[in-house]
């Protein structure tokens, strides 16, 4: 792009080359055009050290771009979304995807989103997230090309550390982890545990959004988390368990939540009920003082009892603490609108803890 700055007055002045200022002035742009002159803005506002923290420098040069660019990126979310009147049009959409991923445009909207200005910000946080789900000709192309550009995943991941940036990275994160490839690689660089420190930040809104990714990331491909949690086990629930001790009510219900999720598979609950570390972590939370953590971790606590192989520290542990576990069932009750159902199970695992016997 032949674009220049140049001194004029006390200012500086963006210098257009005559075919970009031709597309400036057009009233009607085709898709590709749009696409088109989105990149070069971006490669220049990517360029320029002019554009620092989404606040261009002096001169109206710069403030044209950030002001086209959000203007393109307006024009582009309603072709992938529609209005209240209209619906998106698949052929529009596909055309779109197709001009997108022809060059490096997703890069240069994903790099320069720290440099563009808040509106900005959001619209390009729905325009990437949203191509992650369009298709061409039936084939996925942001898979292959987020495949092709892992080092962008990294960059999403570390946006979680920046306060201005984390919720956009993050929606655009969870977007990409919709490509079985980009969980495995996710799972395979160690970002698992950078995960674990954001969802424990302070700030509540980061926090969530974190924790968010977290849930996709241990949810959307089961056959990977498996294969993840098969080599990763003893590491992954020791951390698990320090969430499952959290301060944070929000953060502790959530991960009860996944937990119960995790466990619907029979590997990995094979594994997991055979922990002395996790029944202790499960039977504190039957203390805790909330009945609905009460209620979830008391549905974990079951499979530990249902469990017909269960190891001798883990019975030693129960027949120390039956007469305490009795006591606590026959006054544990809920208000829940399944409380029948919850009689019967309650019911069930009292007669299962009473009959344990050592053998």
């Amino acid at each position: 792009m032949c674009s220049t700055l140049v001194h004029v007055g006390g200012g500086f002045e963006l210098r257009l080359p005559k075919n970009m200022k031709s597309i400036f002035k057009s009233r009607s742009k085709t898709l590709t055009e749009i696409v088109h002159l989105t990149r070069e803005l971006l490669i220049f506002v990517d360029d320029s050290s002019s554009f620092v923290s989404g606040e261009a420098a002096k001169g109206m040069g710069e403030e044209k771009i950030l002001i086209e660019v959000t203007k393109n990126l307006q024009e582009l979310k309603h072709v992938l979304y529609g209005d209240t009147e209209s619906q998106p049009v698949l052929q529009a959409c596909e055309k779109l995807t197709e001009e997108f991923f022809k060059e490096n445009t997703m890069r240069l909207l994903i790099t320069c989103l720290p440099k563009l200005n808040l509106e900005a910000r959001y619209d390009a946080t729905e325009v990437v997230a949203n191509l992650q789900r369009q298709t061409v000709h039936s084939r996925l192309v942001a898979s292959d090309y987020m495949e092709l550009n892992k080092d962008l995943i990294d960059l999403l991941i570390q946006g979680y550390e920046d306060q201005d940036l984390a919720l956009h990275y993050g929606t655009m994160l969870r977007a990409c982890l919709r490509h079985q490839g980009i969980a495995r690689y996710v799972f395979e660089s160690g970002f698992t545990a950078k995960l674990f420190d954001y969802i424990k930040l302070p700030n509540f809104d980061i926090a969530s959004s974190a924790w968010e990714t977290f849930k996709e990331l241990m949810t959307r491909h089961k056959s990977t988390v498996v294969e993840y949690l098969s080599r990763n086990y003893e590491w992954f629930f020791a951390e698990y368990s320090k969430v499952l001790e959290s301060p944070s009510y929000f953060l502790r219900r959530k991960a009860l939540e996944l937990l119960g999720n995790m466990l619907s598979d029979s590997d990995v609950m094979s594994h997991y009920v055979n922990s002395k570390q996790n029944l202790m972590a499960v039977m504190k939370l039957l203390r805790d003082t909330s009945k609905t953590i009460q209620l979830e971790a008391f549905y974990i606590f079951r499979l530990f009892i249902a469990n017909q192989r269960k190891p001798t520290d883990i019975m030693g542990i129960l027949l120390a603490n039956k007469s305490k576990l009795l006591r606590f069932l026959w006054d544990f009750n809920t208000d829940e609108a399944a409380a029948e159902q919850f009689e019967e199970d309650k019911a069930e695992l009292v007669k299962e803890i009473a009959a344990l016997r050592l053998t």
